[in-house]
Order: structure tokens, then sequence, then C-alpha cells
């Protein structure tokens, strides 16, 4: 689940990393309130679930009311990368002598988070990555012993920050480790972290991504969640408790078992086809859950045909047989579809859906094949 910046940066403040003074307004006039009150140039800022606002049009410099006005006119209701403005974040504008990359993510390889910096601060971390690579200083954090004094220090020297800046620097790295650790974020990161023209650091952008596994200890994080930018197939998944993930194939996949799941979409992909997406209806397969599914994968325009892939363990192939069939009446079905059945009582399961005319599968790939010809 990502956050919005206004909502990384108000998090970030409760840590005490430094932010900009500044609001989120939805409307003009209240973007028009907010730059009054801070009486200053500021900047008005899209606030949407994407990179590229800055090259968009989404992020202006304003020197004077009429231009707040403007500016979040403009921006207001605007598309960046399909999704629409709601919403505009005005912050006081800084003078900027010098930006720096501040982030930190897990690492899974080395199972632990790492903590990356970079002078090279303001552009996307990934370019930085690819062209000067030698430019990213990391320090590893062991899950016990936390964030040290040294490896700020170590990250600190790396990017030639000057000395007088080290114990802020050093403020705002452990604030930023607390604040990842504590909320269960993916990824906590300040781009960029400026250097002002009065020598001050401040965290004038700001990313958190929470890892929706762990929401349900955070019950005021998880109502900062902004459905209007969530795909809406993911979003009606997550509420009915499947885990989807849309793709761009024409063969839509059905599977219980997140492993199961990933093996299915990698034969579809060894056999030359495509899958439309990632769907794990979890151990059991009820008839409501089948319903459910096929609801949401059959919303996609470009589904072409369906595999549906069941392992019969506690849950039986004849009983998941039957509610496929009842789900299938009861969505009202019109692609074609194979089954694949294999568990307890799975020669009874494909008699139940030989009997009801579907194509069945006597191996994984068997159906892929069979799926990619009717695609």
């Amino acid at each position: 689940m990502k956050l919005h910046e206004y909502q990384s940066k108000n998090l970030f403040s409760k840590y005490g990393i430094p932010i900009p003074e500044g609001a989120v307004a939805g409307d003009v006039d209240e973007a028009v309130e907010i730059a009054e009150k801070l009486n200053s140039d500021v900047v008005v800022k899209a606030q949407v679930l994407v990179g590229g606002r800055g090259k968009a049009g989404g992020v202006k410099v304003a020197k004077s009311v009429g231009d707040v006005k403007r500016y979040a006119s403009d921006i207001l209701g605007m598309e960046i990368s399909g999704l629409t403005v709601g919403k505009v974040l005005i912050d006081r504008a800084v003078g900027i002598s010098s930006e720096i990359y501040l982030g930190i993510t897990n690492d899974r390889r080395r199972r632990c988070p790492v903590m990356m910096a970079s002078a090279a601060g303001g552009v996307d971390i990934e370019e930085v990555a690819a062209k000067t690579p030698d430019m990213i200083f990391r320090e590893y954090i062991h899950p016990f012993l936390g964030l040290r004094k040294y490896q700020t220090r170590n990250i600190a020297f790396g990017i030639n920050l000057p000395s007088e800046l080290i114990a802020d620097f050093d403020d705002i790295c452990q604030a930023l480790y607390v604040a990842y650790r504590e909320s269960d974020a993916e990824l906590a990161e300040i781009n960029p972290l400026v250097i002002t023209n009065n020598n001050k650091l401040l965290a004038v952008d700001g990313k958190i991504v929470l890892d929706d596994n762990a929401l349900f200890r955070h019950s005021d994080l998880s109502e900062l969640r902004d459905e209007k930018s969530e795909d809406e197939q993911e979003m009606i998944a997550r509420k009915q408790g499947l885990s989807y993930v849309a793709l761009e194939g024409d063969i839509g996949c059905l599977v219980n078992g997140a492993g199961l799941a990933m093996g299915t979409m990698d034969i579809i992909k060894y056999f030359g086809g495509e899958p439309a997406n990632f769907l794990d209806i979890g151990g059991g397969a009820t008839a409501d859950k089948v319903s459910e599914a096929l609801r949401i994968i059959l919303m996609d325009p470009g589904v072409k045909v369906l595999l549906i892939n069941i392992f019969g363990g506690i849950t039986r192939c004849d009983e998941v047989a039957k509610g496929i069939i009842e789900a299938i009446e009861k969505v009202g079905v019109e692609v074609p579809m194979v089954v694949r059945l294999v568990g307890t009582n799975e020669e009874e399961g494909r008699d139940i859906l030989a009997n009801a005319e579907l194509t069945t599968a006597s191996s994984l790939a068997d159906a892929a094949q069979k799926a990619i010809k009717l695609a």
C-alpha cells in the first residue's frame, strides 16, 4: 500500500524528520487559503501515487496567490499516468543548495533492511543505479542491532556531506529507520533530502510503501489507503480476501495457492502464452470464492480463455467441480475454460466437469497448451 507524499511527510514529521511547512488542499479555494497563511513563495504539487509528476506538469513554483490559483486550477483534475489528481500539496518553497537521495528498503538476498544514499538526489534511484551505480552508498542494518552511528557516518562521508551537517544527518537517518520499522514499511525514502541555502537539511519529498500483510497492526495507516488510485479489480479482490494482480496477457488464471499460481503462470509463458493475471483464491475453493474470482478475472476485457488449476488437498476435487459449475452458472461465463483438477477424488471431479461439457486437462502442461490453443 502506497502513501501519498503529504501522508508520508506527515509520518516522517511525527518521528522528527524536518519537512517544509505546508498542507494539502482538495480545491482551489483551499489551496489559496493555505498559500495566504504561508505568505511566501510556495510549491504546488499534484498528489498522485505515481512518479514523473514534475515532467507531467504536476509540480509548479508559485510566486503569488494568483499563481497558486492558476496552478491549482490546472493541476486539480489533470491526469498523470492514468490517475486523476484529486489533491494538491501546498508547501513553503525553500532555497536549495544541493539534493540527496536517502531511503531504506528490504534486501531480500541479505534478509535485512538496507539504507541507501546518493549525492545525486532528485531523480529516480533506479536511474542512478543504472547509469552511475558507484554514486549509491549502502549500509545493511542488522535486525537486532538496528542502525548504528558509524553506518550513518559512513554514508555521510560517502556522499561528501559537509561535516557540520553529519549530526543532523544521523538524526534524520535514525528517525527514518524507526519510521520504516514501526510502520512495517517495505520502502521509506526521502528524495530529495535537500541542503537549503541556509545550510539545513530538509525532506522536501517523501514516499512510503507499506507491507499489506502487516496492516492489521496499523489501523491508523490502513485508513490512509487511496482506493481511487487502486486498480478496481485488485481493490475488489482485496476486499474479498483474494490475492490478485492484473497482468497484460489473455489467459485468465484461477488457482488455489500462491506457489501453484506462480507455477501456472510460468508454464503458460513456457509454452508461449501470456497470463492475464495472478489470482490465488487460497486453500479452499468454495463456489462463492470461485464465483468472486471469476467475476474479477472477467472484468478484464482482454481475457480470451480461463484456466482453472486446483489442487484438492483438504478440499475434495468433486466438491470443487460442483463449485465451479455453480459459479459458472452464477457469473455467466462466456469465454472458453480449461480446468485441471488434481488431488483427492480427482477422477470424480473430472467426470462432473466432463458431464458439464467443460474442457479438462490431465496435467498442468496439458492445461496450459489447451488454454493457449483456445486463446
